[in-house]
């Protein structure tokens, strides 16, 4: 699940339980239980087994597991089919596959740095045309 030509630097892994501050250069894989607080440059993927309640700023998140929290990415979000979100979802790709229980609010940016709303509500009215009476 990591990154293309990425490999995964550290890992809390099944049974395990993590409560505190995680900050990482690089990749991180959770498959046990971790409560606090997470930072990563790079991709964060909780696992099957991976139960997280946190926010997440990554590079890049792959959810198989359960997470309590909102999710951030610079780059892309993929929910695989045993993601259970609760929390809102900020990024520019979201794949998301059969299966997947979310409840929260997700806001796809398609790389813009402009201001979501604001990109969506220009593109309306710039797409709207008057009919006018002949």
């Amino acid at each position: 699940m990591a990154a293309k030509g990425d490999s995964i630097n550290s890992t809390i892994g099944t049974g395990s339980v993590f409560e505190g501050k995680f900050y990482i250069s690089g990749s991180l894989r959770i498959d046990g239980k971790f409560e606090g607080e997470i930072k990563t440059d790079n991709e964060l993927v909780v696992g099957e087994t991976g139960k997280v309640k946190t926010d997440i700023v990554a590079k890049s998140v792959v959810i198989a597991g359960t997470v309590i929290g909102n999710i951030r990415a610079s780059e892309e979000v993929r929910l695989l089919e045993t993601a259970k979100i609760l929390g809102d979802i900020t990024t520019p790709l979201l794949t998301i596959q059969n299966g997947v229980v979310s409840l929260g609010k997700v806001n796809i940016t398609g790389g813009q740095n402009k201001d979501t709303k604001k990109l969506i509500e220009d593109s309306f009215s710039g797409t709207v045309h008057k009919h006018v009476p002949k």
